[in-house]
């Protein structure tokens, strides 16, 4: 892995479109368990509430040093105040939509004994109207900034990312796909795409080998006219598929030995890694190195969190 210039980072752009969400974790004691059902009574003593979703991937590119847009939608309530609100305190620039008739996607967890105890979701998919609106903005945004992120969470925000890609394409710019479901068909001519293990059974089905994995995977990637596609595998690391001269490469980063504490936001880490560094002029392999490195910091992390560049480059992290 060559040694990326960080310094390049700062002039780094990246447009981050996609589903977003307000994180909301409840904190509290659990002393007791409820006489009404068995389960455990949790008496709240602290609330916070963190980025999600694409605005997750947006935070992690921020906090690594890049120049950051958030293109998405959220209602005219208070989570979509809220994440408004901690958007402001990041320095990303945010491209909001407001909905009314649109309540903004929240993920509520309620943690006690330092265990998530349960997860609430509220959540509901934003008007064509509205999309068609964004993809307007899209198209005048590209030209400020240097690549763009497809954050999909399958919550209706990406509708037109179809044509997103293609104009995106058309302009020059790479586009990466944190993808969502089994369709990915949407995805067509995309950059770089970044499933796990199990978003990607659903697409290509279960594979019996690596050589298998290999064959099927690179498969896709010529199907879909990708220029790459990279498998994150948890424990196994992650490896690469990318298009070369003479055929295919394959590319595999062991997982680095860290304890797994929450995985949460995992993948948002990664991908804004591997944008970031892109976008500030990295090869995709040193790339992809990087963002296996910050996968493993921030699966150390509670919850929804990011990597700064303090930690990701430092020696610590490479040992």
């Amino acid at each position: 892995m060559t040694t990326v210039d960080r310094g390049r980072i700062a002039g780094a752009r990246v447009l981050v479109v996609g589903d977003v969400m307000l994180d909301r974790y409840w904190f509290g004691d659990v002393e007791r368990i409820s006489p009404e059902a068995p389960v455990p009574v949790v008496r709240v003593v602290r609330r916070e509430d963190r980025l999600g979703g694409a605005a997750n991937v947006a935070k992690n590119a921020a906090a690594l040093g890049a120049e950051v847009g958030l293109l998405s939608v959220v209602g005219h309530d208070e989570p979509g105040e809220r994440v408004a609100e901690l958007l402001g305190e990041t320095g990303i620039a945010s491209h909001l939509h407001r909905d009314a008739s649109l309540p903004t996607t929240i993920k509520l967890r309620v943690i006690g004994r330092q265990q998530q105890l349960v997860r609430v979701d509220f959540e509901d998919a934003p008007s064509r109207e509205v999309l068609s609106d964004k993809l307007d903005q899209f198209v005048e945004l590209l030209g400020r900034y240097d690549l763009v992120v497809m954050s999909d969470y399958g919550k209706g925000g990406l509708a037109h990312i179809g044509r997103m890609i293609e104009a995106a394409r058309a302009v020059g710019r790479r586009v990466l796909v944190d993808p969502k479901g089994d369709d990915y068909a949407r995805y067509e001519y995309a950059s770089l795409l970044t499933p796990n293990r199990a978003e990607l059974r659903e697409v290509i089905g279960k594979w019996s080998s690596e050589a298998d994995l290999e064959a099927r995977a690179t498969k896709l990637v010529e199907r879909l006219g990708l220029e790459a596609l990279l498998l994150t595998r948890a424990e196994e690391g992650m490896t690469l598929f990318e298009r070369g001269e003479g055929g295919f490469v394959r590319y595999d980063v062991p997982a680095q030995a860290r304890e797994v504490f929450d995985v949460t936001g995992a993948g948002d880490t990664v991908i804004a890694t591997l944008a970031t560094l892109l976008a500030s002029g990295a090869a995709l392999r040193d790339a992809v190195s990087y963002a296996n490195r910050a996968g493993g910091i921030v699966v150390g992390k509670f919850g929804t969190s990011v990597v700064t560049g303090d930690e990701l480059f430092s020696e610590r992290a490479r040992s």
